[in-house]
């Protein structure tokens, strides 16, 4: 079973996997239910997790029934539990970049978040925009969410600075992205063009860089107050493995 959704993870478009998801999700999820691990944002739990990646494949990360990754998880914790994102009485407006599915149902059914998902292609977006040139007004949202977006942007200086421009005075935008903090300085290469070469290199086929630790200084030439918020080291060991998270993962938590 493992093996049958790592091949169709990696060889279907993601449009029509979203769509597919929906039926085979339930039936996977409940071949693999068990004890062992339990992932947070609907708190189901499973005797293993199914494995995910394009170049090199991770191990026990992708959940059954969410399909959030380690990321996903993390976000979801940190957003519950150190954030008032999911209880303020006050209407948040968020803003979500190429909406996961993990997040795309709990966020539009939350009454407290005016809601808006945006990106070129996903099925999933309200309104498609390119992030370098965005089609919103100045100081708009409260909270923007961009998770490993800003890897697949040639100029994420100018991805950068509209959404600086279009978060509120006071707004938070949590700005996660692929990051090998052994690097002290972030890798681009624009000569590497093909597309298997990229993979090797950056990871992942459509990346364009590997981002090094400089990437919060960067956040901050923008304008932004960075929090570099390493939340695994808040969290029980224990649970740190039971929730399959990635121990030393960094979320950007970015404020105007």
């Amino acid at each position: 079973m493992k093996k049958l959704f790592k091949l169709i993870l990696n060889t279907i478009p993601r449009p029509i996997l979203i769509r597919l998801s929906y039926v085979a999700r339930p039936i996977i999820a409940y071949s693999l239910k068990g004890t062992n691990f339990t992932d947070p944002i609907d708190g189901k739990s499973f005797k293993s997790m199914l494995p995910y990646g394009y170049e090199t494949q991770r191990n026990n990360v992708l959940s059954p029934s969410t399909l959030s990754l380690e990321r996903h998880r993390l976000l979801w914790l940190y957003l519950n539990n150190e954030t008032d994102f999911f209880t303020s009485t006050a209407k948040k407006k968020v803003l979500h970049f190429a909406p996961e599915q993990a997040f795309y149902k709990l966020f539009r059914n939350q009454k407290n978040l005016d809601y808006t998902t945006t990106d070129l292609f996903s099925p999933l977006a309200d309104v498609k925009a390119d992030i370098c040139n965005l089609p919103f007004e100045d100081n708009q949202y409260d909270v923007i969410l961009c998770n490993h977006v800003l890897e697949h942007i040639p100029d994420d200086t100018k991805a950068m600075q509209e959404l600086y421009r279009v978060l509120k005075p006071g707004g938070m935008a949590i700005l996660q992205i692929p990051q090998d903090l052994s690097r002290a300085t972030t890798f681009a290469d624009d000569s590497i063009t093909d597309q298997k070469e990229r993979a090797k290199i950056f990871g992942q086929y459509d990346h364009v860089r590997i981002y090094g630790r400089d990437y919060f200084d960067k956040l901050r030439s923008i304008g932004f107050k960075v929090i570099e918020e390493d939340y695994t080291n808040k969290i029980a060991p224990e649970l740190v493995e039971k929730y399959c998270l990635a121990k030393g993962e960094i979320i950007p938590v970015c404020f105007k």
